[in-house]
């Protein structure tokens, strides 16, 4: 009996011990990773001479819930600073070529005096500020050194949701932190970046983090630390980086001359949801729906039209609207593209001229005048001509007065303009109710709305 035990607990221990290390042997070796990455990743320190920068505090404010990884104090309950002393932000960035240029996050050095630069062996460095990016939130450094260690660039292209990653910076001025995950998403749009399409990652980061590395498993960076998703300011399991091929492509207009050109078609997009993949004859829901054509636009000039569905650039899938507008500026000015629409269920090619980027103003509406209550659980009525010049449109009316919960879910909003109904271009509300007379009972209403200056298609379930 004695002998069983004995072996049948030997077998235990044999088990355990396989096991693992078999789960060892499962898991990535990041010790010979951060060997061969570590030396290319600095230390930033952006000083302020004087006075915090203008609208500094002011923009840490804002910045929630996608908080940026500010080396800096942030305590409400803290007594403000003196604006006479000097401040300090910090943050990460890494070497990209061996004779010194580095990026970094335009946050990071924003409104600074002065930029030192901390490598791993304790070198410092003042670094020259070549050009920053407000768009992308880049920036490009320069230290007047040689044969330093430097980061070879991944292919964003190749980056596979579930793989692992690994980030390193300094992390509430710990330098040099390593931590790791895996890719969480890809393609992720925030907040009003639409030229951003951000890797989300589960990588614990924090204040501090901001500008440094995304790596893979083959010692290349893959994207830049820039953003959390958090209501604390801490890290709460969603980071996201900038892909570096988006990067790549800024500093090397940084390098050139200092600015970023962006292409622009010159059209407003929404989402295609089911409702309206099914109006509009596409086997799924994807592509990007076009709500309006800027007047004198590459778009406008090539023929693309509202309710276009874009579902290809330049041979590229457009899974959805958010993937259209970075591929657009990753594309220089004065590029010919070619676009693959569907048009009234059917496919055609169209091809552009890309314009340049720029500002566009948003306009506020104001529904006034007599309304009229449709059987639709909402109230429409027509237009002022002070309206019309504000609104810069020749025709619309507004909505009022929704009483039908299921108008409010398909989207529809109190003061939205109703450019058209289908295709039609509605004028009054006259005109309106005999356009909707015309529709079969189970059809589908179909609205083109001005809402909160901005073009939308709304669907509107009957029955």
């Amino acid at each position: 009996m004695k002998l069983t035990k004995i072996f049948i607990t030997f077998l235990l221990l044999v088990f355990i011990v396989q096991d693992s290390i078999a789960a060892e042997q499962r898991l990535p070796n990041f010790t010979d990773l951060v060997k061969k990455t570590g030396a290319a990743v600095v230390n930033i320190t952006a000083r302020h001479n004087g006075k915090y920068p203008q609208g500094t505090q002011q923009r840490s404010q804002q910045i929630n819930p996608f908080q940026r990884f500010f080396d800096r104090p942030q305590n409400p309950t803290r007594p403000q600073m003196p604006q006479d002393r000097d401040s300090i932000a910090g943050g990460s960035g890494f070497i990209i070529s061996s004779d010194g240029y580095i990026i970094t996050n335009r946050h990071v050095i924003l409104d600074a005096d002065e930029i030192m630069v901390r490598l791993v062996d304790r070198r410092e460095y003042q670094a020259e500020l070549i050009g920053e990016d407000e768009a992308s939130d880049i920036a490009l450094l320069k230290v007047d050194a040689t044969d330093l260690p430097f980061l070879k660039i991944g292919d964003t292209n190749k980056v596979e949701i579930g793989q692992w990653v690994m980030a390193i910076g300094s992390p509430l001025s710990f330098e040099h932190s390593v931590t790791k995950g895996i890719v969480s998403a890809k393609g992720r749009s925030l907040g009003r970046q639409q030229y951003i399409p951000y890797i989300q990652t589960d990588v614990p980061i924090n204040r501090g983090n901001s500008g440094g590395p995304l790596i893979n498993m083959d010692a290349e960076v893959i994207g830049i630390n820039t953003l959390i998703m958090s209501n604390t300011g801490g890290y709460m399991g969603l980071s996201f980086s900038i892909p570096i091929d988006i990067a790549m492509g800024v500093v090397d207009q940084l390098k050139d001359g200092g600015t970023v050109k962006r292409g622009l078609l010159g059209v407003v997009i929404q989402p295609v949801s089911q409702k309206l993949a099914n109006v509009l004859g596409l086997d799924k829901p994807h592509g990007a729906l076009v709500t309006s054509v800027n007047e004198g636009s590459a778009a406008d000039k090539a023929g693309i039209q509202e309710q276009d569905v874009i579902v290809k650039f330049n041979q590229l899938f457009v899974d959805t609207s958010g993937s259209l507008p970075p591929l657009v500026g990753s594309v220089q000015p004065g590029t010919k593209v070619e676009l693959t629409v569907v048009r009234d269920g059917k496919t055609q090619l169209i091809k552009a001229v890309l314009g340049g980027l720029t500002d566009e103003d948003v306009a506020v509406i104001d529904g006034s005048g007599k309304a009229s209550r449709l059987k639709l659980g909402f109230e429409v009525s027509g237009l002022s001509e002070s309206q019309k010049q504000e609104l810069s449109i020749e025709s619309g009316i507004v909505v009022k007065n929704i009483t039908d919960r299921d108008v409010q879910r398909a989207g529809l909003r109190e003061g939205d303009v109703i450019l058209k109904l289908s295709k039609t271009p509605i004028k009054n509300v006259k005109q309106f109710k005999k356009e909707l007379k015309n529709l079969d009972q189970d059809e589908p209403i179909v609205l083109l709305v001005k809402q909160a200056g901005v073009n939308r298609f709304i669907v509107i379930e009957q029955g």
